[in-house]
């Protein structure tokens, strides 16, 4: 192989995510014969103000939920226009894209179509350079602040990840206590298997939802944070001292005509009572994240949460979608203090990265996540060590298509040079 990086061929092809749906892979071949492949993934919990992602719509066909039309355009159209550019200029490529495409969603040739086809080139040019992925992409942005990302681990699942057999999305936790990757790592494993033990000898489900995190149907979401935190306590650990909870309450997915729908709970909930709803649990319990509190336009509350709870990290998910716009808004106004970075809310590899340099400037945390719908493609991993995000959200530590980006973790940490973020990077003034 020699380093030339223009595109010689792009391929597409349908593949099938964690939740057996399809998505969409890409191989890329370049000029001086580096091979490379990414693959998109998908989620369940969508928000309004995501890039677009393209399904068939045959009825007849996986639900309609087949992305072959996205695969034609990643062999057709987008083909074309990347072939002989250089895989080396990510921001070139990922524009073209973009200009190809012509929505501001990428609605046309789909955001599917369009990042597993960002993601191919990243991993082709920095194999063509002799690289390491996480290097490579920290030498896209010229950051030189490269570390090991805190991981925030899914132990309990509801919402959209568990067939709503609870409220709020998901119960995770953050090994605060940690000083290595390894230690954390180990310090979630302990706590998982103590909440499996714990559920089965109350008799409780211990099914895997989505992302592989144990779904026990608990009624109320304090009844969950009790059970969480006593599996904290049983692996024999201090809650806070060693290990803190978060929560994602996806409140988009919970706004109905005006209100948040508890419906285990049987209740419905105006903003302010959401508002107390999550200073309640920053109080009584181990909680130092709050994902979502609120729903994704409701700029009014989230500023006044935000300002109300300032020891917590505020993250926005929905609210932000990974788009420069709404981060450099919510950095305006004062709404949240965190951002969540999804490579498939934003469609290209450089708009994730913009996304990143934007939540950075404005003195925001920032977590890159997978998504509940994942393949077997590392490069969240990558992504979070390269450019220094100091936080990662893979899901829980069960199933393969999460296991393999906490591996790959492991692999990079090989790497002597590069520190563990520990909570220096975490959004809330208490917790830095």
């Amino acid at each position: 192989m020699n380093t030339d990086t223009r595109i010689t061929s792009l391929h597409g092809r349908q593949i099938f995510d964690s939740r057996g749906q399809p998505t969409v892979e890409v191989d890329v071949v370049l000029n001086g014969g580096v091979r490379a492949r990414a693959s998109a993934p998908s989620g369940a919990s969508t928000g309004r103000h995501e890039a677009h992602e393209l399904r068939d719509g045959d009825p007849f066909a996986y639900a309609g939920r087949g992305v072959l039309q996205a695969v034609g355009h990643v062999d057709g159209e987008i083909a074309r226009a990347l072939s002989g550019c250089d895989a080396a200029d990510q921001a070139m490529i990922d524009a073209r894209m973009r200009e190809l495409d012509g929505s501001d969603n990428l609605a046309r040739l789909g955001a599917n179509a369009v990042l597993a086809t960002s993601l191919a080139v990243c991993r082709a040019a920095a194999r063509a350079r002799r690289m390491p992925l996480y290097r490579y992409i920290a030498s896209l942005t010229g950051n030189d602040d490269l570390s090991l990302p805190m991981p925030m681990v899914n132990i309990l699942s509801g919402g959209a990840h568990a067939g709503r057999s609870m409220d709020l999305q998901d119960f995770l936790i953050v090994p605060v206590g940690a000083d290595t990757y390894a230690t954390a790592l180990q310090m979630a494993l302990a706590v998982r298997q103590s909440a499996s033990l714990l559920l089965a000898a109350r008799g409780l489900p211990t099914l895997l939802a989505d992302e592989g995190g144990l779904s026990p149907g608990c009624k109320t979401a304090a009844a969950a944070l009790d059970i969480l935190t006593e599996a904290i306590v049983a692996a024999g650990f201090k809650p806070r001292r060693d290990i803190s909870i978060a929560l994602d309450v996806a409140a988009s997915e919970l706004f109905v005509d005006g209100a948040y729908e508890l419906r285990n709970e049987e209740r419905r909930l105006s903003s302010r009572e959401m508002m107390s709803m999550a200073t309640h649990w920053l109080q009584d319990y181990p909680v130092i994240s709050i994902e979502d509190a609120l729903h994704q336009d409701d700029w009014e509350h989230w500023t006044q949460l935000t300002s109300a709870a300032t020891n917590a990290q505020l993250l926005g998910d929905d609210l932000f979608a990974t788009k420069v716009s709404r981060i450099a808004h919510g950095i305006d106004l004062g709404a949240a203090n965190a951002v969540l970075i999804k490579l498939n809310q934003n469609g290209t590899l450089s708009g994730t990265l913009d996304a990143l340099a934007e939540a950075r400037r404005g003195g925001f945390a920032t977590v890159v996540s997978a998504r509940s719908g994942e393949t077997e493609d590392t490069f969240i991993a990558d992504l979070a060590v390269g450019s220094g995000a100091g936080q990662i959200k893979i899901g829980s530590v069960r199933t393969s298509e999460r296991m393999c980006k906490y591996n790959r973790l492991i692999r990079i940490a090989e790497d002597a040079a590069l520190p563990f973020s520990g909570m220096r990077r975490f959004g809330g003034t208490s917790t830095r």
